[in-house]
């Protein structure tokens, strides 16, 4: 009884572990899933000016949390393809940051979620464009029942859905650049921000210059809140990055689902917007394709697990447990 108890301690820090990286997980992608709810409230900032301050005060946070952690060694102390490499993903998270806050403050939350509902198929793509990654004949099914709703979505909407499209590829490429990146998560951030943070600053301060600027023009809730999108910014990029050390990778891209429903949510009972037939069609055949993809990608990883393991022994895909 006792070595039994001795047994079922020593598995409590791993248990503790996984559900620190649940809850850490949930909560990230339910805090992007409520991001439609943050950023009109920036208005009347344009959302040039509103990625200006997400990238300076995010610089200004994530200075603390290195400075805290002691970790600005690790960051000077990498080498030229990891610099060009954090380069790449800072103008592509920079993109998608802009595109996102210009289609939510437009108004146009169920396009933002079509975005990341067909953004893990469009990181697909890019897998097998720039790793050479192989499809099985199941998941290239997905992929092109995901190019025909996006058809189909062209025409319910009037007009193709770039903003959509804007905001998958941007994430994709960025996750591109994220995924050659041998880096810890802190430290590639931190960089990313620092990069960007010049050329961010000399628009603010360009826009101040010109009157176009709204932070110094519309009271202190309103600077506030504008300094609040740095903080907004980071905290569930480091929940993600807690959760992808505790869980594995399965579990996470499971969780992404969050955002889009949320998001979807979000457009149709508080912004009023609407779908017609044609496009709750559209968006349809997009989950029917991410359902049928996510389900190929497990039976594949079942399949390897028999032949490299015990029969029916599922593979933990996640990064090493801590």
């Amino acid at each position: 009884m006792t070595e039994r108890g001795g047994e079922l301690r020593g598995r409590d820090p791993a248990d503790r572990s996984v559900a620190l990286g649940m809850l850490a997980g949930v909560l990230a992608y339910t805090l992007w899933g409520f991001f439609p709810a943050f950023f009109p409230l920036l208005e009347p900032a344009g959302a040039v000016e509103i990625v200006g301050h997400r990238i300076v005060w995010s610089l200004v946070i994530m200075a603390l949390v290195l400075t805290v952690m002691r970790r600005w060694r690790e960051l000077w102390a990498l080498d030229r393809l990891s610099w060009a490499r954090i380069a790449g993903a800072a103008a592509f998270i920079t993109v998608n940051w802009g595109v996102y806050v210009h289609t939510v403050n437009s108004e146009r939350v169920t396009e933002a979620a079509l975005g990341y509902t067909i953004n893990p198929l469009v990181s697909v793509l890019l897998g097998v464009v720039a790793f050479r990654e192989r499809l099985n004949r199941p998941q290239v099914f997905a992929v092109a029942l995901a190019v025909v709703a996006v058809g189909v979505l062209t025409v319910g909407y009037g007009h193709f859905p770039y903003l959509s499209v804007l905001l998958a590829t941007s994430f994709g490429l960025y996750g591109v650049f994220k995924k050659k990146l041998r880096v810890d998560p802190v430290v590639g951030m931190t960089g990313e921000v620092l990069l960007i943070a010049p050329v961010a600053l000399a628009v603010l301060v360009w826009l101040g210059a010109t009157g176009a600027g709204t932070f110094t023009g519309h009271g202190a809730g309103h600077a506030a809140l504008l300094a609040t999108s740095g903080l907004v910014t980071v905290v569930p990029l480091l929940l993600f990055a807690v959760a992808a050390q505790r869980i594995p990778l399965a579990t996470v891209g499971m969780l992404q689902y969050i955002i889009p429903v949320l998001q979807m949510a979000w457009g149709i009972l508080v912004v009023g917007e609407r779908l017609d037939a044609v496009q709750w069609t559209g968006f349809a055949l997009i989950w029917v394709a991410v359902i049928a993809f996510t389900l190929a990608g497990r039976s594949r990883r079942r399949t390897r697990a028999g032949v490299s393991g015990r029969v029916g022994e599922p593979t933990y895909t996640g990064p090493d447990k801590p």
